[in-house]
């Protein structure tokens, strides 16, 4: 090759490609204002502190609020246990909704980079608010005297909420974004920086749950001891961090070009293959219409090889006599190439895996509602110090903090030499046993209540809403499980569906991973309203009161771990029929 300059500019035309051990990246990364990037001085690890920092921040700003969330609306609003519980959980389920927002604009539009940006000053904003609601005496109800607790004013609902749900529109941004743009880091034409995005998954975690640790317990901390409106503010003042941190590592950055709106695509492959119901599909998929250059027709996406699967969609890249004949293949929404086919059939594919995260993650949901609201009714005092009941969380952080480094360093190699896989588990094997793991999270929950309950039985406190005499440390061993948990299966997730994802819709397939996360919080909402309903008929307290010593949370604990159950055993079946897909 000529000079430095003469490579750059053959690049930007399309006219060659860079091999994996060449001077540029092979994947189609960019710098900032769209020029192809040195490989030597842009991403990889030297790019990711910026990244992983930025969540590191960000996911402290997040469970700062969320942790405590719960008691904040008890305590302070003065809600009761349901309606708070429907609440945190609604908004949690919004939070992992919006993400498909951010994912389709970052695809589409913007990029990962301008779209994180962006909603990160929302999300900004939105923590301010919050902290406002929480500092400014006319915005809060006034504390209860005796028993009597006035209700908070429409008003004060409404400032609240809002700055609430700014911050589940900015997260829609940050989720689908951050973890792909930190794999964009890693050059996918290169092995060994290949291998090094494997790793990279486990460290974002880790990085998510530093964040986590220090808001369960010195945030959850600060809000029950110095107040709501410091406890807002310093999640508030690293959200800011946050955005700091990821401005500064923009020269080390290496950039994806959007490849245009995937559900536009998605469209134009069934209108295409509607149009041509009548067309039969050649037995040869080299028939099918595809571009005859080496790149994919999809601005930033490999090719991706035809799949024996749903044979209907690929009437969208029969050529028709008309089209042989005229040569125009120009118009989508009449013929479509076999990678825009397959980015559809992967979806399709994927579907089943997504839904069983649903039934999980209505697990992971119990974590900042009944955990809590169980914990409340313990003995939370260990010596002369006293542990807020929503820092128990950190237990369940302290799980994952602990079993990253172990799986990554002990578990991967042993299992490498059983299986053979360069991961030690396939990203589905790797599912699997989270969702093993927290069907025995849950029923450590039950077990947990029903010894609850009974001391309460024992010692006639079954009418008093005071704490039982059981330390709250008995909590431990499901939040351990529920950490170890999700180590293998929202790892696994973001694994999966980045590599299994078509590069052009690794945003949007991110968004859909974390929708499993959204629908799982609804799906707990869901289930709390049907048991609240069909256990109080006839004036019965039912199963989840306001005094949770007449009630019986460790059947509803019960009942979510037979689901769990249940859907473990679905996944088996669909993770053995998935196919994954082939890239060109």
């Amino acid at each position: 090759m000529g000079s430095l300059e003469e490579e750059r500019s053959l690049l930007e035309d399309g006219l060659i490609q860079n091999e994996s051990n060449g001077l540029y990246t092979g994947d189609g990364s960019v710098d900032i204002t769209g020029k192809p990037v040195l490989k030597q001085s842009t991403g990889n690890w030297r790019a990711c502190p910026f990244i992983l920092g930025t969540e590191c921040c960000e996911r402290l700003a997040f469970y700062g609020i969320s942790t405590n969330l719960v008691t904040y609306l008890t305590h302070k609003l003065h809600e009761g246990n349901v309606s708070a519980a429907r609440n945190v959980t609604t908004w949690s389920g919004t939070c992992y909704l919006t993400p498909l927002i951010g994912a389709v604009l970052a695809d589409a539009y913007w990029g990962r980079y301008w779209t994180i940006a962006i909603f990160s000053t929302i999300y900004f904003i939105g923590m301010c608010t919050l902290t406002l609601s929480a500092s400014v005496p006319a915005l809060k109800p006034p504390p209860c005297v005796d028993s009597v607790c006035p209700s908070a004013s429409p008003a004060q609902y409404g400032v609240f909420f809002f700055g609430l749900y700014l911050i589940a529109l900015g997260t829609g941004g940050i989720k689908p974004c951050v973890s792909s743009f930190g794999a964009d880091q890693f050059d996918d034409t290169d092995s060994r920086e290949r291998v090094k995005k494997g790793s990279f998954f486990n460290w974002f975690y880790f990085s998510i749950n530093i964040g986590a640790l220090i808001s369960s317990t010195l945030i959850v901390w600060v809000q029950d001891n110095a107040g709501w409106g410091v406890g807002f503010g310093i999640p508030a003042l690293f959200m800011g961090i946050a955005i700091v941190s990821f401005f500064s590592g923009t020269p080390l950055y290496r950039f994806q070009k959007p490849g245009g709106s995937p559900v536009t695509r998605m469209c134009q492959v069934l209108v295409a293959s509607f149009r041509k119901g009548n067309l039969d599909v050649p037995r040869d998929s080299s028939l099918l219409y595809e571009t005859q250059d080496k790149g994919s027709a999809i601005k930033g996406s490999r090719k991706l090889e035809h799949s024996d699967e749903l044979n209907c969609l690929d009437k969208a890249a029969v050529i028709s006599e008309t089209e042989t004949k005229t040569g125009d293949f120009s118009n989508p929404w009449r013929i479509c190439t076999v990678t825009q086919v397959e980015e559809l059939k992967i979806l399709i594919r994927m579907f089943p895996i997504w839904a069983t995260g649903i039934v999980f993650s209505a697990v992971y949901a119990q974590m900042a509602t009944m955990f809590v609201e169980q914990g409340m009714m313990m003995d939370t005092s260990v010596g002369s110090f006293t542990i807020p009941p929503a820092s128990l969380s950190s237990f369940d952080v302290i799980s994952v903090i602990f079993w990253v480094p172990i799986y990554d360093r002990f578990i991967v190699p042993i299992a490498r030499k059983f299986t053979g896989k360069e991961r030690g588990f396939s990203e589905l094997q790797r599912m699997g046993i989270g969702l093993f793991l927290s069907v025995l999270c849950m029923s450590a929950a039950a077990v947990v209540e029903m010894k609850r309950l009974q001391l309460a039985t024992e010692l006639g406190l079954v009418d008093k809403e005071v704490a039982v005499p059981l330390s709250i440390l008995w909590q431990i061993p499901q939040y351990f499980l529920l950490g170890a948990a999700e180590i293998f299966t929202f790892i696994g997730q973001l694994e999966f569906f980045y590599d299994q994802s078509p590069d052009a819709m690794r945003s949007l397939c991110s968004a859909l991973s974390l929708l499993t996360t959204s629908l799982g919080n609804y799906l707990s909402s869901l289930i709390l309203t049907i048991v609240t309903y069909f256990t109080t008929q006839g004036g019965k307290a039912g199963w989840i009161p306001d005094n949770l010593n007449e009630g019986h949370l460790d059947y509803f604990f019960w009942l979510i771990a037979g689901l769990s159950l249940l859907n473990m055993l679905v996944y088996i079946v669909c993770a053995k029929r998935y196919k994954k897909k082939a890239a060109s």
